[in-house]
């Protein structure tokens, strides 16, 4: 793959047969391999993100654009996990050329209109997404709503086709009407996040930026933390308030517990310690924070540290150890030390250690009678 990229630079027609080459092997070259964990698929994914621009712009004429698109077809057909539904879903870019697009689309509208109308339902086309992709490139919107209607069931996958031309043709309102209308109402699925995104971009693209806040904004962040959804969904509405924005946040999506980090890091630690309360923060990122606030805001991290040991105490946390514990209680010394607490810290260490509810884990409760009972904080919290 990096050598397609490389030689488009100097040589794009030659890319494009490459990127085409490519693709015709993935499913032979995969065939055999378990996918079960999802990790080619998202590998195959991102590859497709990188070559199909490149089959895109790659200057070839009709007649071998043509070629290209009967082997990328044969390749469809044949692939049988469907790696290419990339593909499929930009096909219609892929043709180029107006003639292609209408050729593929007529080839299946009416297979398409037939699986959809059958009697039996749940009946699927295999390369059916190329004919929608086409309709709506070559700007046959009406032909496109007209096919679409005539299914039984409104998947996004498919419908969003129908969206994007109401979308191309200004009716910014009806596409989000069209939109909102594939949803699932008896539960939430994967499709529910890209039809709110859909949705989302319409609206910020006709200058509804607060009404696509309210209605979509604060579902549509991305990230693999709290933290990453918070600046994610700040970077997409860079004037709004980011207390705020964080506040709604909390709100809009639950478990305030989850979102501790991102209210500490972003300097609002009066919510940092109501997310902290909820006691459905993780243990080890609490004494973090404590970790690290011990001397610019040793009153924040006494009460983050309190509440951590609570935690540990209760049966929070995943897999904690004892060291978790000795750290946390040589933190919370070192920080009520600057603010002139350490007696009533210790007095509270003790409370906690002869308090008959804190015994999720006895082994925790062990540990923190041994280092009041040596009066002198573990090697391991004390650095």
């Amino acid at each position: 793959m990096i050598e397609i990229k490389t030689v488009g630079k100097s040589n794009p027609l030659v890319a494009g047969e490459g990127a085409l080459a490519l693709m015709e092997r993935l499913w032979p070259a995969f065939e055999q391999i378990d996918t079960s964990s999802g990790a080619l698929g998202s590998a195959v994914n991102k590859a497709l993100g990188v070559l199909i621009p490149v089959l895109i712009m790659a200057p070839a004429d009709p007649k071998t654009r043509a070629k290209w698109l009967e082997r990328l077809y044969q390749a469809v057909l044949d692939d049988g996990v469907q790696y290419l539904f990339p593909v499929e879903q930009r096909w219609g870019e892929i043709a180029v050329y107006p003639e292609l697009m209408n050729k593929y689309a007529d080839l299946l509208t009416p297979s398409l209109q037939r699986v959809w109308s059958d009697s039996m339902p749940g009946g699927y086309l295999v390369g059916g997404t190329i004919g929608l992709s086409c309709l709506l490139e070559v700007g046959r919107y009406g032909d496109l709503l007209d096919l679409l209607a005539t299914s039984r069931h409104r998947f996004w996958s498919d419908h969003r086709f129908g969206a994007e031309a109401l979308a191309r043709q200004g009716l910014v309102d009806a596409a989000i009407a069209y939109a909102d209308s594939c949803r699932d109402p008896k539960f939430r699925s994967y499709d529910e996040r890209a039809i709110d995104r859909f949705c989302e971009a319409l609206l910020l693209q006709s200058g509804r930026a607060d009404e696509a806040y309210q209605r979509y904004g604060l579902r549509t962040g991305v990230g693999s933390t709290y933290l990453a959804i918070f600046r994610d969904t700040v970077r997409s509405y860079p004037g709004r308030d980011k207390r705020q924005l964080l506040l709604d946040l909390i709100q809009t999506r639950g478990d305030a517990g989850k979102w501790f980090a991102a209210a500490k890091d972003a300097g609002f630690l009066d919510i940092a310690l109501e997310c902290a309360r909820s006691m459905s923060a993780e243990p080890a990122t609490l004494i973090r924070a404590v970790r690290d606030n011990v001397e610019r805001e040793p009153e924040f991290a006494v009460q983050v540290a309190m509440i951590a040991l609570h935690s540990l105490l209760a049966g929070g946390g995943y897999d904690p150890v004892v060291t978790d514990l000795h750290a946390a209680v040589g933190h919370l010394i070192a920080a009520a030390r600057r603010i002139g607490r350490e007696v009533w810290a210790w007095e509270q260490l003790q409370a906690m250690a002869a308090d008959p509810c804190s015994t999720g884990r006895e082994h925790m409760r062990t540990a923190l009678k041994d280092v009041l009972q040596r009066g002198m904080l573990a090697p391991a919290a004390a650095n």
